[in-house]
């Protein structure tokens, strides 16, 4: 039986700007969602009309006002014209959302109160970083590249980016100097934005010897821009000052780029080989982060929006687009849970925050802990809760409206890096069911597939979507003839875009995602390649060779083994886990530091030489080892009976 913990009543539904905007389609095409309205029926209008659909979100938007025709006119995957002959500017579409009423940026940190930044600052900050941009002869398609914390400094450095027609692309500061090139070289920039620290949990982190190896190893870069964060007295040699970059306050100027043109370059997780470059494009995220703010969340002027987030997640992007709908951006420089577990909710108070955003790992890790955030902090403004990063469990749905409030939209997320948006979603038209997904979001036309390619309900599937979304990717970069990223979506069904998420549609229409159905891992709500993990650890002599393994757990928790196989005459003992996280945590980031090093016989691989690491992963899942592991596709199928037997012990009381 489904356990229903939150209801929209016809008066709140018929208040949500969702619902203003079906009235708007009804009026203009003569069709009738209901009243109070029906959101299946809305979502299969949008899904089998997606020129209609899409047409209508960007004049409602007052984004694009284009003809049915003119939407759509190439819709197979990949490779989705939209919009073809229109111009688009990101940064120009935020700044129409600006208000004196509210501020545009809370920035806060763990060092620092809240400080306020308003629209007419940030728009002087954005114009002065854009000329500044200009007089480095930075152009429409230059690569600007920023190493940088979750403070307001990057967000002005992405928008001027955006303003001119260059292309941005971020890592956090706590990855090593090994991660960062491995996503940087390949995009070559020009201007390096940097940070020279940053404060987690209470300490500070020196980047300086990082950032200067960073401007060694990449002759692209022209100009380095720094941030003060912790040395603001001793900015790098050579380096231009933000200060100086953004002295210059003035009106911005946008360049008109076509609706497909390359807005950022963010990065797959790297599982197999160097992280991909994915590049979306300024019109397809401004369309797909209206609707998903304004539709699915309910949020806009005159809200506080926060999402926690590192500039390394997708969600940064997430959390920044909602100044398209005129929301006030919450920035948080900091550890989640710092100074106490309760931190995020403390925070909320603080600001006045009426969307707090987080993972499914905090909202656990509350729960376990026994937290009242309702009853000790002052949450009376907040009216929505989301979750992403991984499945959240029905027992944290439970404690969010016991604990936190029993009148907000929970929303859980599901979605990814890939598109820079959601698949499945939240609505404020729908019920809340613990440990249930609402619906797939508007224009998202997703379905779980068998094996075979069949849809499956009340079974577990393959995420799919089926029709094509503005924010997939443009492209990979330096991907020719598209090959990696076909590869990477578009197999083993060819038009049709398979994500790498378990799904489950219920009879009701509700969805549950269980996990990943590939290696990635995804670690705090964090999307992680495999493949930093085993750079790092193959630079360990003792190692022979080694598989770490995502395993989501029942509970909601997740647990990340590394498995080592050691050269003859080496054992396994504490100063070797010791310095195999030392070296893991510097040339990765501490995000990829395992919870165990196991010692194993062999590390099994396919016959074409593949590390095992879904079918090991299942195993820890509780597959039945006949249906996890083909034993005909291994190499060594010996070798798999050791994870066999370990997989039996960590299930047994």
């Amino acid at each position: 039986m489904s356990d229903v913990l939150w209801q929209p009543t016809p008066e709140t539904m018929r208040g949500t700007r969702i619902a203003a905007f079906a009235r708007w389609v009804e009026q203009r095409r003569g069709l009738s969602f209901g009243d109070p309205v029906d959101y299946d029926a809305l979502w299969r209008w949008s899904v089998e009309h997606l020129d209609q659909f899409w047409g209508d979100l960007a004049r409602w938007t007052g984004v694009l006002d284009v003809p049915d025709a003119a939407v759509l006119p190439d819709p197979g995957m990949p490779g989705a014209v939209w919009f073809p002959g229109t111009t688009v500017n990101y940064a120009e579409q935020v700044f129409r959302q600006s208000t004196p009423d509210h501020p545009a940026i809370i920035a806060t940190a763990e060092d620092t109160e809240p400080a306020e930044i308003s629209w007419a600052e940030l728009r002087g900050q954005v114009g002065a970083f854009a000329a500044t941009l200009r007089r480095l002869g930075v152009g429409p398609g230059d690569r600007v590249a920023g190493y940088l914390p979750n403070v307001p400094e990057a967000v002005v450095a992405f928008l001027g980016a955006a303003a001119v027609g260059a292309v941005w692309s971020a890592c956090a500061p706590d990855f090593g100097t090994r991660a960062v090139l491995d996503r940087f070289a390949q995009i070559e920039p020009t201007v390096l934005v940097a940070v020279d620290g940053y404060r987690f949990n209470g300490r500070p982190f020196d980047r300086r010897e990082v950032v200067a190896e960073l401007r060694a190893a990449l002759p692209s870069v022209r100009t380095t821009i720094a941030v003060p964060r912790l040395f603001p007295s001793e900015p790098p040699d050579g380096a231009l000052s933000w200060a100086d970059a953004v002295a210059d306050t003035q009106e911005p100027r946008f360049e008109p780029t076509a609706f497909d043109h390359p807005l950022w370059i963010v990065y797959s997780s790297g599982t197999t080989g160097l992280p991909k470059g994915i590049v979306h494009g300024h019109g397809g995220v401004v369309l797909e982060q209206r609707k998903a703010a304004e539709l699915h969340m309910d949020v806009g002027v005159g809200d506080r929006f926060f999402w926690y987030a590192s500039t390394a997640w997708i969600m940064w992007n997430i959390a920044t687009s909602t100044l398209l709908s005129g929301c006030t951006l919450v920035v948080h420089d900091g550890a989640p849970a710092y100074p106490g577990p309760d931190a995020q909710f403390a925070l909320a108070a603080r600001t006045g925050m009426t969307y707090l955003g987080t993972s499914a790992g905090y909202l656990s890790a509350c729960e376990k802990a026994g937290l009242r955030p309702g009853r000790d902090h002052d949450l009376s403004a907040l009216r929505g809760v989301g979750s992403t990063g991984s499945p959240l469990p029905a027992a944290a749905f439970r404690w969010v409206y016991d604990a936190v409030a029993d009148d907000v939209l929970l929303g859980s997320l599901s979605g990814g890096t890939d598109v820079a948006t959601g698949f499945i979603g939240s609505s404020p038209l729908l019920p809340v069911t613990a440990g249930e997904l609402q619906r797939p979001l508007l224009g998202v036309a997703a379905a779980a597939w068998s094996a075979d390619g069949e849809p499956v309900t009340g079974e577990l599937g393959e995420l799919v979507i089926t029709e094509p979304m503005p924010s997939m990717p443009l492209r990979f970069w330096n991907d020719p003839g598209d090959a990696r990223y076909r590869a990477a979506y578009f197999e083993p069904w060819p038009g049709v875009w398979r994500h790498g998420d378990w799904m489950e549609v219920t009879e009701r229409g509700t969805c549950v995602i269980t996990g990943r159905s590939d290696s990635t891992l995804n670690r705090g709500g964090v999307r992680m390649g495999t493949a930093d993990i085993y750079a790092a650890v193959e630079s360990v002599p003792e190692v022979v060779d080694c598989v770490v393994l995502g395993v989501e757990q029942p509970d909601g928790g997740y647990w990340m083994p590394l498995f080592v196989q050691l050269a003859p005459g080496v054992s396994l003992d504490d100063a070797l886990v010791a310095r195999l996280r030392a070296v893991i945590r510097e040339q990765a980031s501490p995000r990829h530091v395992p919870d165990e090093v196991l010692a194993v016989p062999a590390v099994p691989h396919t016959r074409t030489g593949k590390r095992l690491e879904v079918p090991l992963k299942r195993l820890f899942q509780g597959v039945d080892p006949a249906k996890a592991v083909n034993v005909g596709t291994v190499d060594d199928p010996a070798a798999v009976e050791h994870y066999v037997a370990l997989a039996r012990q960590r299930r047994t009381p």
